[in-house]
């Protein structure tokens, strides 16, 4: 494995500006929203595991306790998706490897030992392989105190955390010190998304999200010709907020054609999808839940154009 590193930067695409006339007659509109990306560390993490003394403050307690287990195979790394992260590094297994930010990328160097190598376990270096997506550039190795190897990407010492399973990311923002890595040493963060972009769902398919990443839903009473028409009202509108206005550049894979925005009899904006009102699920708890989908019937997932996910044909 190559030893040396070297700093990388990601280069994100601009948007294009599409220009549009809706097949109800409106021009898509609306103000901007902005974007709140990241992820929170799971329940009880915070405060015990990361912060505090011993296993607490991520550095281990020093002298009379054994020393940690030597460094955990790395195998074929690889770039995983992440609703709320982005993009970051898994192991051969699928985990999710951190960085401390008490480890230092210049020069490389650990500082996590004993129990905190525990619930941290540091990433071994001899077999670890450049997987798609991995600048092999970027990886190499420090030395720890025990005289073991450990992988180190961008010049970070690489962990996993000892709660995740593969495909999670629990240890992200423990002690306000451990984060995921992203793919060139990074914390891993996600871009800023689009106000309506579109993700692929195991089961529905290709389906409508905010810029938060939530399920958007349409409500089979409503109505879009001649104009949009918004039949959930009162306590309808606590289980399902409407969705505010974006602009038409602040779509991705969304159909342009009858995307704009209406003004509902309260006077609130809400936003179309093909003329159609949208809406999230106060249900929805994540990025990435549909516990909308179906509810009485009468609410579906929204597909790029508009139509409803899996809702009965008429």
């Amino acid at each position: 494995m190559k030893t040396s590193w070297r700093s990388a930067s990601l280069v994100a695409s601009a948007a294009v500006v599409l220009a549009l006339t809706t097949a109800c007659g409106q021009d898509g509109g609306g103000a901007s929203g902005s974007q709140n990306v990241g992820a929170t560390a799971a329940p009880g993490d915070v405060g015990t595991i990361g912060a505090g003394a011993g296993l607490g403050d991520g550095l281990g307690a020093k002298g009379g306790q054994a020393p940690a287990a030597p460094p955990v195979s790395a195998g074929k790394l690889s770039v995983s998706a992440n609703a709320e992260l982005g993009e970051l590094v898994t192991d051969g297994s699928g985990r999710t490897l951190y960085r401390f930010d008490k480890d230092t990328a210049q020069p490389p160097k650990t500082t996590c030992e004993a129990d905190c190598a525990t619930t941290w376990p540091p990433v071994a270096a001899d077999d670890a392989i450049a997987g798609e997506g991995i600048d092999e550039s970027l990886l190499g190795e420090v030395t720890r105190a025990d005289g073991t190897k450990q992988l180190t990407i961008g010049g970070w010492p690489a962990y996993r955390y000892a709660k995740d399973a593969a495909g999670e990311a629990k240890g992200q923002g423990v002690g306000g010190t451990w984060y995921a890595l992203a793919p060139d040493g990074k914390k891993a963060k996600a871009a800023a998304s689009a106000g309506l972009s579109t993700r692929k769902d195991p089961e529905l398919g290709e389906i409508v999200v905010d810029k938060n990443g939530m399920t958007v839903y349409r409500f089979m009473k409503d109505e879009a010709w001649p104009k949009p028409v918004s039949a959930c009202t009162g306590a309808c509108l606590e289980k399902w907020p409407v969705v505010a206005p974006v602009e038409a550049n602040d779509t991705k894979g969304v159909v342009k054609k009858g995307l704009m925005s209406f003004t509902r009899p309260d006077g609130t904006a809400q936003q179309t999808v093909n003329c159609w009102p949208i809406y999230t699920f106060a249900g929805d708890k994540k990025a990435g839940d549909t516990n909308g989908q179906g509810v009485g019937g009468t609410w579906y997932a929204v597909a790029p154009d508009g139509k409803p996910v899996g809702a009965p044909e008429k």
